[in-house]
């Protein structure tokens, strides 16, 4: 337990020792993807052939080293999910990629005891073999600032986020700054909050700071229920405690004696960093009452959501941490005012608390180097969908689509052409050809009807069909709705309805004006942000493709050829043969000919089964 601001130091100092003792280091990524791919298995391999061979490896990060060691550390997310499982060496910062438990041996033999980089576990992108990680067009084109120490360090150890300086912002903010210079320098540096529509949050912390109520809360929202998003989660499980220092600075800049963490159930790895961190800050003494000798006391909660898409709405968040149904209500009174257990609560996202630190120690005009002028700071994306490299990314604010997906996204993959790319989930737009060069910021995407949300960019090429993606991203929001108001309930249920007949080849005149209609009621009168955000999907992808609509609705054709019951099953007069094959195997009789004539298809009667196609042995079937 750490009683003052000089036992902070001197622990500090210690890790820091300790962690330079570390001559080489294994970085095995423990995030949720590559623990999917065996990466645990990766781990346990490398510990267990380590003590077969006699090699020093510490797991943990000792408060009092005795000499020289090798690290083995579990991190989070090193964001090149495409190549995982990963495996970083330190200090050489190379990285090992699509690794397997049979690679250990050799990695230990070769990398570790003879200090060999193994060529064919290096990253290979169009004829390049890059052995360093930050050399990596995917790493070397980004800007990393949360996501800076998210597979570099150990993300289940407080030592080793002390030994790189962790807490120093905190320690600042406790003792040498106070409550108005915080929230200057916040407000100053204009960080924007990260989960939704960018409101300032320095303009949050003040609005709480001043009210006068003595209990009051800091509150994360770490549901992120966004599809294709998953920038928070791997924040929580890679760099836990940078987010729960972000947390504990707006505690003492607001006022604040207690935090909660919200975040959905399917996140167990999440959670389980989360409350390791939170235990290792409450046994130092950085968390519990009168934090280091100070008078400021504070405590930190975990409550876990059920994955309510619309407990991602501030209102409805603090409703289900108070053990209530997930509801919005009418607003005013804000959050900032009465907010969770009725009392004033700065309520952010994961993202926005865990910039909060490295705005504190290097100050607001660093941050305001970043970005754009309205829009400064970084944004980290979820890369998903039709393209070369997936995975985690941070970029300036303002970066364009173009680099994004061209060049740290390494393009599209397979055969198609770059088509749209969805951006903010269901509550979001699509972005289009002309859209490539647009600076993503706030201020852009609003001009152009769309938003940055949580961060998700699901890109998608030609062989996707739009009125599809409307009629997912619709189903999705239909499904999560709260149903409290009857706009968004019944709204988007009809909407639904009518993009399902659509996709079925059953659309009709008006269908295209109706949803508009449908649209604009919607997003006028739904009680809260994610009802009126809810046709968003709908409403871009009929700007932008009502070309789309209008061939399902009046050829009855699916362009992308990507719609099942719009798809054509036709035979090739030059390829048939006439054997009858493809009749016989018909389920309802709608082949007919003669035989060494090709035969036909009617279409009234064809149910599109295939089984014509699988019959036929001269590939004169096929599907259009």
């Amino acid at each position: 337990m750490l009683k003052n601001r000089q036992e902070l130091i001197a622990f500090r100092e210690n890790a820091k020792k300790a962690y330079d003792l570390q001559e080489k280091k294994i970085i095995v990524c423990a995030g949720t993807g590559c623990v999917a791919g065996g990466s645990l298995k990766i781990y346990d391999r490398l510990r267990a052939l380590a003590a077969e061979k006699n090699i020093p490896v510490s797991v943990e990060l000792e408060v009092d080293p005795h000499g020289e060691s090798v690290a083995l550390n579990k991190s989070g997310c090193h964001g090149f999910c495409e190549m995982g499982p990963l495996l970083r060496i330190d200090p050489q910062g190379w990285l090992y990629t699509k690794v397997k438990v049979e690679d250990c041996e050799e990695i230990l033999e070769k990398t570790i005891i003879g200090g060999e980089h193994i060529e064919r576990l290096a990253c290979k992108k169009d004829g390049v073999s890059y052995a360093k990680q930050d050399d990596i067009p995917f790493y070397k084109q980004q800007t990393r600032v949360v996501l800076e120490h998210c597979g570099k360090i150990d993300a289940e150890s407080i030592r080793a986020y002390m030994a790189i300086g962790g807490y120093t912002a905190f320690e600042k903010a406790l003792f040498d700054m106070t409550q108005d210079d915080i929230v200057s320098e916040i407000t100053k540096s204009n960080l924007r909050g990260r989960g939704g529509g960018g409101f300032p949050t320095g303009r949050k912390w003040e609005q709480v700071k001043r009210q006068k109520e003595l209990i009051k809360y800091v509150v994360c929202n770490g549901d992120e229920g966004d599809p294709g998003a998953f920038m928070d989660r791997s924040i929580m499980e890679g760099d836990p405690h940078r987010m729960l220092e972000g947390m504990m600075i707006a505690g003492v800049a607001c006022g604040a004696s207690e935090g909660y963490i919200y975040v959905r159930a399917e996140y167990p790895l999440a959670v389980e960093r989360m409350r390791t961190a939170i235990r290792q800050a409450e046994e130092l003494g950085l968390l519990g009452d009168h934090i280091l000798g100070t008078d400021f006391s504070f405590r930190m909660h975990i409550s876990r959501g059920a994955g309510a898409f619309v407990c991602g709405e501030g209102s409805a968040l603090t409703a289900s941490i108070e053990g209530k149904r997930g509801f919005p209500r009418v607003k005013p009174p804000r959050t900032t005012e009465h907010g969770l257990f009725d009392k004033p609560t700065v309520l952010n996202n994961v993202e926005t608390y865990a910039n909060v630190a490295e705005i504190i120690n290097r100050g607001a005009d660093w941050y305001l180097g970043l970005g754009t002028e309205t829009s400064s700071g970084t944004k980290a994306f979820a890369l998903t969908g039709n393209i070369a490299n997936t995975g985690l990314i941070e970029v300036p604010m303002g970066t364009t689509l173009r680099k994004i997906i061209f060049d740290i996204g390494g393009g599209m993959r397979g055969d198609g052409e770059f088509k749209a790319v969805q951006i903010g989930g269901p509550s979001g737009a699509c972005l289009t050809k002309e859209h490539l060069d647009l600076p993503l910021d706030f201020d852009n995407l609003k001009k152009v009807g769309a938003m940055i949300g949580s961060g998700g960019l699901v890109v998608m090429d030609s062989h996707t069909c739009m009125v599809e993606v409307a009629r997912f991203f619709m189903n999705f929001t239909q499904n999560e709705s709260c149903g409290k108001c009857v706009p968004c309930r019944e709204g988007t249920k009809r909407m639904l309805g009518i993009l399902e007949r659509i996709v079925a080849g059953e659309g009709q005149d008006g269908d295209i004006e109706l949803l508009l209609e449908l649209a604009d009621t919607i997003s006028a009168t739904a009680l809260c942000g994610l009802g009126k955000s809810a046709p968003s999907p709908v409403v871009s992808t009929i700007r932008n493709f009502r070309e789309e609509y209008e061939a399902h609705i009046y050829e009855k054709r699916c362009p992308a050829g990507a719609c099942q019951k719009l798809k054509q099953i036709v035979i090739d007069p030059e390829l048939c043969k006439g054997c009858s094959k493809c009749a016989r195997q018909c389920p309802v009789e709608a082949i007919s000919g003669k035989i060494k004539e090709p035969f036909t298809i009617d279409l009234s009667k064809c149910i599109r089964c295939g089984s014509c196609i699988t019959a036929c042995a001269f590939k004169a079937i096929k599907e259009v």
